[in-house]
């Protein structure tokens, strides 16, 4: 089946009109010091129903329908989006290694994650999951995300605010950021048990499970275990397969275009996924890591000496510019707060998830020697739940394991603790503070050392 004209031609509107919000936004929150991907949400709600549904709801029934080819094509572009985002994320992580300061890392993390998962945990066991489950959920589906929505923290947010104010190359920016991949690698391993607890709910008829037969606590067994045992292979593995497989001499795919290989090699581990019964996002997460930082062939590095780092920056290029914006601005055009926001309800999520997580990364930092200010900076900074924490709300969702209420809950939250880490960290730290670079001894600096002592370094 083609598409017609008119409907080739309505898709085309509605993906030009959600790129144009979306950058825009963008624009205006990178010019006001915030996170890009906060004003591609912000450009969704706009077109959403929280405003130009309210406007003209007729125009925008028209130009972005909620049943037909037009929303079906929007749909698709979206899950790539979000792909494409876990696999850039998966990159991510694996940049930012060897922090120093071992102590304070373990400390932050293990406080950071631990403290917030189970008070999270035990906080949503005293609620009513009714209200705030989806059709396929269950008290123990909404107390883990409870408890993963108050530990998460954002790496490709923090990151980019970190870029923007020139924080980088500090100590303070590659503490956090390590301290971000170890609790974001055990909260995603906890997110794929989530979903193993409720994957046979989803009237799943394809890949291994089905064929197995399995269902009831077998099934939910096989999912857990499967889940676990796929992304620990990957991980221990992942990197070794892929620098094989990119450096083979028969591998014509990689030899005619480094950026299709990359790709090819996701979507491999993402229908791995989807045959094992596990959450396609993991495949795209877990390829990311296992591409990232590949060595370039012997035979090819006279000619192309930056050959991996130049696929891997034009699939993030193209990815940022089309399919991540329209996977945010989807987000946003979800949100519904006429309708779907409890005020009451976020109100008490909000401060209770950050003064949770605050505290717990404070008190470590404290705990460790660091400063009253530096903890200050840890706790915001760790507080941030940007990508990851929308993440989290949409595939839970669309899940059905949370509903609309809920949804919208964690992208708020997730939306105010980004800008929230900007302004703090843009305030905290002056111009004078910024863009020195780390000594090299300061990764074997002794633990008690603070940030002052390697970062105010005054402009030349």
């Amino acid at each position: 089946m083609s598409l017609s004209r008119d409907e080739f031609a309505s898709l085309l509107v509605a993906l030009a009109i959600i790129l144009i919000a979306a950058h825009v936004g963008a624009q205006i929150c990178a010019r006001l010091r915030q996170p890009p991907v906060i004003g591609e949400i912000l450009g969704g709600l706009f077109l959403g129903p929280t405003v130009f549904g309210q406007l003209a709801p007729g125009v925008a029934g028209e130009l972005f329908p909620a049943t037909g080819v037009v929303h079906s094509g929007l749909q698709v572009l979206n899950e790539f989006g979000l792909l494409l985002l876990m696999f850039l994320a998966g990159r991510e992580v694996m940049t930012y290694r060897n922090p120093g300061r071992q102590r304070t890392v373990a400390a932050l993390a293990a406080a950071g994650l631990v403290i917030p998962m189970v008070l999270g945990l035990a906080v949503a066991l005293a609620l009513d999951h009714d209200d705030y489950s989806g059709p396929h959920g269950t008290k123990a589906t909404f107390a883990l995300i409870f408890g993963i929505a108050f530990a998460v923290t954002s790496i490709p947010v923090i990151s980019r605010i970190m870029l923007d104010l020139g924080l980088l190359n500090t100590s303070f920016a590659r503490i956090v950021l390590a301290v971000a991949l170890l609790e974001d690698v055990v909260l995603y391993v906890a997110l794929a048990v989530t979903f193993g607890l409720v994957q046979t709910k989803n009237g799943q008829t394809f890949g291994l499970i089905s064929l197995l037969g399995l269902d009831g606590t077998a099934a939910i067994t096989y999912q857990v275990i499967v889940s676990l045992v796929f992304i620990a292979a990957v991980l221990l593995v992942g990197k070794q397969l892929f620098n094989r497989l990119a450096t083979s001499r028969v591998n014509l795919v990689e030899r005619a275009s480094p950026v299709a290989f990359r790709l090819v090699f996701a979507l491999v581990l993402v229908l791995a996924c989807i045959f094992l019964g596990i959450n396609a996002i993991f495949g795209a997460l877990l390829a990311g890591i296992a591409s990232a930082d590949i060595a370039t062939p012997p035979d090819r590095r006279e000619v192309e000496p930056a050959l991996s780092v130049s696929a891997g920056d034009t699939i993030k290029q193209f990815s940022l510019a089309f399919f991540i914006p329209i996977y945010f601005a989807g987000v946003g055009m979800q949100l519904d707060l006429a309708r779907n926001f409890d005020i009451t309800f976020f109100a008490a999520f909000f401060l209770t998830a950050t003064a949770v997580k605050g505290v717990s990364v404070w008190a470590a930092a404290r705990a460790v020697g660091e400063s009253n200010r530096d903890a200050k900076n840890f706790a915001v900074a760790l507080n941030a739940r940007g990508g990851p924490g929308i993440v989290l709300a949409t595939v839970t969702l669309s899940a059905g394991l949370i509903n609309e209420k809920f949804f919208t809950s964690i992208v708020v939250l997730s939306i105010v603790t980004s800008a929230m880490a900007g302004m703090w960290l843009e305030r905290t730290f002056p111009a004078s503070r910024r863009r020195s670079p780390l000594p090299a001894e300061s990764s074997v600096a002794p633990e008690s050392s603070h940030v002052p002592r390697t970062e105010e370094v005054p402009e030349p």
